[in-house]
């Protein structure tokens, strides 16, 4: 066990965390678990539905209740009193604070008098518009003095706080994804997907197909998009692109796995071709099944999806959102990274893997490499106790001096 790691054996870490679903409640998830090895003490509070309480709760972490909406509103004053009074009750040793609502209350109610650490998961003032976004940036410019650290899941997001004037105490940990969970299936079918019961492609054994597969030819190209049905990960340009793989290939189908607000609009606008699986507890047999993963979201920090797809040996396609360039090999960044909203550039990306074999076998192969290399969820959990570490280390008393604002533009130069 490395040193620092002795250190903070016993330590109690308080996770505070809305939402519930989806890549933040792995990231959460993960990291109590690999805490627990490790000899910490991790608590997570969050609210009581979602899969987050059952996900932490099976790892083995304390799961209190913290009932809060995933949006400011005018429930904040009682969110925030009662984030307060956990953190007196649980007496933490350190916070790590995730995604934009928690990060709101909790350090409304701590102002800087714990260490902490604020986790963004994709900043907030990107996922709205005028004046909702304005104000969500002053926030996250101001309430940097009541982080230890930020801690962002890619450069490309560290950068974008930093452009848009965040005075962050900046820390940068990519995620991880767990090896062990999501591999290539029986016979390492790297780049292809095996679908049905005594289905073979190549020699290899088949996996066993997905609830939702049944009617799809067992050699149909297929792409799978796994994700929470919303406007973030923009399924609907997805299912605007997806005529023209159609037109080229009329046997190919697209799945969305994944359940959300848009789900209503999204099946009233599916074009022909396009499966909808609902919500899965276990993603991997989707990505297994898949030819190609694929996910077209408007803004991200690093999302987990393509990683978890790229351990399992599929190619990706992503829109050009923080953290799509760090998450693929760098030889795929020019024809895997597409620009956000562009429907024409999604389906060439996804017909020029779809057609040809050769190519989305050594893509696969690569991406396969490349997570392993770099997006291990243990090399994740031990970059981000070593920060625990250097947060704990620092010097007090709390709470210290706001930090210096960045330049901005439009700011006077004085002279």
């Amino acid at each position: 066990m490395p040193q620092h790691l002795y250190e903070l054996a016993g330590l109690t870490v308080l996770h505070v965390s809305q939402p519930v679903e989806g890549g933040v409640a792995r990231v959460v998830t993960d990291l109590v678990r690999a805490q627990l090895d490790d000899g910490m003490r991790p608590v997570v509070a969050c609210p009581p539905d979602g899969a987050l309480p059952e996900a932490a709760a099976a790892a083995g972490a304390r799961v209190v209740r913290w009932p809060a909406g995933r949006s400011p509103g005018p429930g904040l004053a009682h969110e925030t009193r009662a984030v307060g009074r956990l953190i007196r009750a649980v007496r933490p040793d350190l916070l790590h604070v995730h995604s934009a609502k928690a990060g709101l209350a909790v350090r409304l109610a701590v102002r800087g008098t714990r260490p902490t650490v604020f986790q963004p998961h994709a900043w907030s003032f990107d996922a709205v518009g005028g004046a909702t976004a304005r104000a969500a940036l002053r926030w996250e410019r101001y309430a940097a003095r009541w982080a230890d650290r930020v801690l962002c899941v890619s450069e490309a997001e560290r950068r974008a706080g930093q452009d848009a004037g965040v005075p962050g105490r900046w820390a940068v940990v990519p995620n991880g994804v767990d090896l062990d969970r999501f591999a290539p299936g029986e016979g390492g079918d790297v780049g292809d997907g095996g679908r049905g019961e005594g289905v073979r492609r190549g020699g290899l054994p088949a996996l066993p197909s997905p609830p939702g597969l049944s009617g799809v030819a067992d050699d149909a190209p297929l792409v799978v998009c796994v994700g929470r049905l919303c406007a973030q990960k923009g399924q609907d340009v997805l299912l605007r692109a997806w005529p023209r793989v159609s037109a080229a290939l009329p046997e190919a189908r697209l799945v969305l796995v994944g359940d959300g607000p848009a789900l209503r609009s999204l099946l009233r606008d599916a074009p022909p071709g396009v499966l909808f699986a609902g919500g899965a507890a276990d993603t991997a047999p989707w990505y297994r099944a898949a030819d190609v993963a694929v996910l077209p979201s408007r803004w991200e920090g690093m999302a987990l999806a393509p990683l978890e797809a790229m351990a399992c040996g599929r190619p990706v396609v992503l829109t050009d959102v923080s953290g799509a360039r760090e998450s693929v090999p760098a030889a795929d960044a020019a024809s895997a990274v597409v620009p956000v909203g562009d429907e024409r550039a999604l389906a060439d990306a996804l017909l020029a893997l779809l057609t040809d074999p050769v190519r989305r076998a050594a893509a696969g192969r690569r991406a396969l490499a490349h997570v392993r290399e770099r997006h291990d969820v243990r090399r994740t959990a031990a970059a981000v106790a070593e920060l625990y570490g250097e947060v704990l280390a620092l010097p007090g008393p709390r709470p210290r001096p706001p930090l210096p604002r960045p330049a901005r533009r439009g700011d006077r130069v004085a002279r």
